[in-house]
Formats: C-alpha cells, structure tokens, sequence
C-alpha cells in the first residue's frame, strides 16, 4: 500500500485514462467545470505540473495492451500520483466499456485496490450526455444493449455481452457484485448500506457494477465515494467526482487545490479558461486510425473538397520508405490547404490487414504508420493536427514528443483540443473514432485556425 501525504499544493484528484482522447474528454468535462486539468502523458510529467492545478489526467496507451503490462502501468502510475501527494485516482474507461474479454478495465482497477490500500471500488460507465447508461448492470446505448449496438462490430473490441457484472469477472479475479437502480437513487446512504451488506455476505467481494440512468444517480454515486481513494468509470461520474471533492473547498479552494470557482473565465493567464488556446502558425493536416463508421464518413466528406492518401494496409502497411512516400506526396497539397492521411478501412479491408498481420499487429502497424507520418509532417513544418481514434492519438503524440497539453473546456470539438507549449507549440484536435458528424474534420480545422466560435464555457 502506497501511503503519501498529501501536500497543500497537490491536486486533489488524478484520472489515469486508458487511452489519450478519453483522458482529454475527462480533461476537458473538469475544465468545463472549473477545475484546473493539465493532461500528461508520461507518468514523469506529474512532477512538473502548472500551478494551481485542481485535477491532472495522465493519458496512456493501455486500453488494449496485454493485460499483466496494463497491472504494471497501473501500479506505476499509483506511484506516481502518490510520490506527488494525490489523495484519490479515477481509473477512467470508455463508455461503451471498450475493453477486450481479457482487460483491461478490471486488472487497472485491481492493481490500483491494491496500491492504493482501497478494498473495493465502483465501476460506472455511464456518459449521460452521450446517452450511455446502465441499469440492472446492463450497458445501453440509447436503448440499444451494448452487444447489439455497432459496438458489435468493433474490429479491435467487439462488445461480446451488454452484462458489466459477466464482463468483469470474465477478465478480473474480484468478486463483482451490482448497486441496482432502487439502491443508488436512494442517495449515499443506500449506496454505502448496500455495499456494506454485501461486503458481509462477501467477504472477498471488491467491485461493484453501478446502475445510472440519469445525472441525479451519477451524483448521488459521486457523493458516496467522494472519500474513496479509488473510483472507476467513464465521463459522467468524473466531473460529478471533482464537483463532490471540491464541495468543501471553500471560496479559497483554488490558490493551492484549485477547485471549481477558484479558476473560472476570468483565471489567470495560461489557463485554457482566459480564451480559446492559442492558434498555432503553420500547415494542418488530418490522421485517421479509426475503422469506426463515423471516421470512415468523415474521411468520405473530407476527400470531397481535400486530397486523401489511403493506406491500404493488408497491401502496403509494411513497405519500407511509406511515410516518406505519403510525406512527399502531402508536401506540395500543403500550401494550399490541409491533406488528411487515412489507415481507416472498411471491414472486408480490415479483415484482410487482420489475415496478413493478425488482429493486434494490424492495429499496431497502423497507429506506428501514422506515428511515422506525423513525424515526417512535422519535420515539413506541419503544426496542426486533427487525429481521429484513440489509440492512433496515442501513438501519433508518443510520436512528436508530447509529454503535456493544456485542454480547451469540453464543447463541440468532444473535448479533444489541446495545446502544447514550448518553443515548438503544436495544436491538436484528437476525436474518438466513434464520434463527429460528417463535417467535423473542417469544423475542427476551422477551430485550429482560431475561425470557429470560442469555446463555451
């Protein structure tokens, strides 16, 4: 168990994301609120934060790894997040419970229990404003179980059951048990009587499924761990979480733990809150990973009106000297306007990339494909970049050497603008595949160039 006390200056709340664009969704929703949230995506980073950071996201790639590397990401950034004085960390997944039959949402959770000295947690998925729910343990999307939404189809992670309590023991040692509807509408107290009987009844019993259907019940959940040092779930309940945390707080709660109110629109220079981040000069470009359907509509829309290179990876993903290639070819697009590059495939194209490379080095070729890429298109003077997919933003920032982003308030870029300062600055829009209307790409641009409407607060 990891025993730090916590500094006056510490961030009060920590959010280790299995992926970059959902740590920039948490980011963004906490910024929204009022809470001071670098993103990091190197555990090193925790050490060199802002001043006056209320929360910290640190974003890594772990979604799909294997699951004994995810444990031991999990135990090391715990360390971390002790070694700087964070009271609590949120172990934040997808709302549509992206993760394989393996991992690796439970083994995070379990290593963090363990580390952190915490006996149980609560896992809730919900993203209310996206309509994601659960209810008697059952993820929905709209009203659709999960495992016959179009999660089904994921090329990466098929959504196998809707059921969170079969999902998880599928993947972790823990005794998994429910707080249905009935008990968590009932308000903290229900919530914790009910976790103490079950705990009597099952002694070994450490995770719990959370019914939400509604912003009252994920406050009603956040109210009742406000005090946990580990929580779970995706984008509903961290806000709620910080908004609980930051309860007592007090009028002065920002100089060293920056609560909401202590770092609102009018905060001091630097943060995100003054303004819309600052425009980057220089050419723009699009990278897309995301074999979603939305991604592939998106790449349609965009190759109407801009030049696209598609890889097509069962054909060419392993051929030396591609991204010199696909750099070559966007250099003379460049001064006229951005060129997207595009992995993303349909599914007979998928399943042929997956026949030659299999599952998982299919998905790897292609996200390092476009790490390649970014790099050459940098090098050619590319300092704005819309990213589409998770594990490809991921790659694509490991890739150009991005260790810390500030992150806009949550708005309709999904969350997903960031800048990094420095003397090479870089501004990025990174979306999860799975959303954006047909349009988002120039939507996303047009921000980039300091065109669109500010960001609401």
């Amino acid at each position: 168990m990891l025993v730090t006390p916590p500094p006056s200056a510490a961030p009060r709340l920590g959010v280790l994301a299995d992926d970059l664009t959902g740590g920039m969704i948490s980011a963004s929703l906490l910024e929204r609120d009022g809470v001071r949230c670098p993103l990091v995506l190197d555990a090193d980073e925790l050490g060199a934060l802002p001043g006056g950071a209320g929360a910290v996201v640190l974003a890594r790639k772990i979604r799909l790894i294997e699951p004994d590397a995810a444990r031991a990401e999990a135990r090391a950034a715990a360390s971390a997040f002790a070694r700087c004085g964070v009271p609590r960390v949120y172990s934040k997944y997808s709302g549509l419970f992206d993760s394989t039959r393996r991992g690796n949402i439970g083994p995070i959770a379990e290593e963090l229990l363990d580390a952190l000295g915490a006996p149980y947690t609560i896992f809730c998925p919900a993203y209310i404003e996206r309509r994601l729910t659960v209810y008697q343990g059952h993820l929905f999307v709209r009203s659709v179980p999960l495992d016959r939404s179009f999660k089904r189809h994921d090329p990466a992670s098929p959504a196998w059951t809707s059921d969170l309590v079969e999902s998880l023991r599928a993947q972790s040692r823990a005794e998994v048990g429910l707080l249905p509807h009935e008990v968590v509408a009932q308000g903290p107290a229900a919530i914790h009587a009910a976790i103490a009987a079950a705990v009597a009844r099952r002694p070994g019993i450490r995770f719990f499924v959370a019914d939400a259907v509604d912003d009252a019940d994920v406050d009603n959940l956040a109210a009742a761990v406000a005090d946990w040092p580990v929580v779970t779930g995706a984008d509903s309940l961290v806000p709620a979480l910080a908004r609980a945390v930051f309860a007592d707080a007090g009028a002065d709660g920002g100089s060293a733990s920056a609560g909401p109110g202590a770092a609102g629109p009018a905060s001091a220079a630097g943060s995100p809150r003054a303004g819309s981040l600052p425009v980057v000069a220089g050419p723009a470009a699009v990278l897309a990973g995301s074999c979603a359907e939305p991604t592939r509509r998106q790449l349609d829309a965009f190759e109407r009106r801009r030049p696209v290179r598609r890889v097509r990876l069962a054909d060419e993903g392993d051929r030396a000297g591609l991204a010199d290639e696909i750099a070559a070819w966007a250099a003379p697009h460049l001064a006229s306007g951005p060129v997207a590059v595009a992995t993303s495939a349909d599914p007979e194209q998928v399943a042929a990339a997956h026949q030659r490379f299999g599952r998982e080095g299919a998905s790897a070729l292609a996200d390092r494909v476009l790490g390649d890429v970014a790099r050459r298109l940098h090098a050619r003077g590319v300092r704005n970049l819309v990213v589409a997919g998770g594990e490809t933003s991921g790659e694509v920032l490991a890739a150009l050497g991005v260790r810390q982003l500030d992150v806009a308030p949550f708005d309709d870029m999904y969350g997903g603008h960031g800048h990094r300062r420095g003397p090479d600055p870089l501004a990025v829009v990174l979306k999860p595949g799975s959303f954006g209307e047909d349009d988002f790409w120039f939507r996303a641009l047009d921000r980039l160039a300091g065109v669109a409407a500010e960001p609401t607060a």
